[in-house]
C-alpha cells in the first residue's frame, strides 16, 4: 500500500533502488514538489553509510549531515533527472521539478546538486525508466 503524503506524490518500492518517490499527477516544470524540514546532525553520529539512517542523509555544511523529512529524503539519484533541490537557509530542502512529469513517472534528483553534475556519487546508479503502471478499473461485471 503507497504511502500519501500529497495529492501530488507517493512513496512506492522500486526495483533495485528500494523506495522512490513517485507522481500522483503530472507535475509542471518549475512547480514545487515538495518543501521539506531536515533535521541537522552532526556527521559522526552515523558512522556506516551502507545501512540504516546513513542511506538517508545528505551533507549540510562542514562536518553536518541532515536528515530531510516528509519524502524528502526518499527521492532518487540520477543523471538525468527530472527535478532538483535546493537547499534554504532555514534548515529547509526545496524540491521543484526540472521538466514536465507525467503521473506514475519516478522523480528524481541528481545527488550532485546540480542536475548536469556528472560526479560519481559512490555507488552503482541504476538509470531508466521508473514508471508506477496501475491497473486498469474494471467496470461492470
Amino acid at each position: 500500500m503507497p504511502m500519501v503524503h500529497s495529492d501530488a506524490i507517493e512513496v512506492k518500492q522500486v526495483r533495485g533502488k528500494g523506495r522512490g518517490v513517485f507522481a500522483r499527477r503530472p507535475i509542471e516544470e518549475g512547480e514545487v514538489i515538495e518543501t521539506c524540514p531536515v533535521l541537522v546532525l552532526p556527521a559522526g553520529s552515523i558512522e556506516d553509510f551502507s545501512e540504516g539512517l546513513g542511506t538517508y542523509v545528505f551533507e549540510w555544511g562542514r562536518g553536518k549531515l541532515a536528515l530531510a523529512l516528509g519524502y524528502g529524503s526518499l527521492y532518487n539519484h540520477s543523471y538525468q533527472p527530472n527535478a532538483r533541490y535546493a537547499d534554504l537557509p532555514d534548515r529547509t530542502k526545496l524540491f521543484t521539478a526540472i521538466r514536465n512529469i507525467a503521473a506514475g513517472e519516478e522523480i528524481t534528483v541528481n545527488y550532485n546538486g546540480k542536475p548536469d553534475d556528472k560526479t560519481p556519487v559512490g555507488f552503482e546508479v541504476v538509470e531508466g525508466p521508473s514508471v508506477l503502471r496501475r491497473r486498469p478499473v474494471r467496470v461492470g461485471g
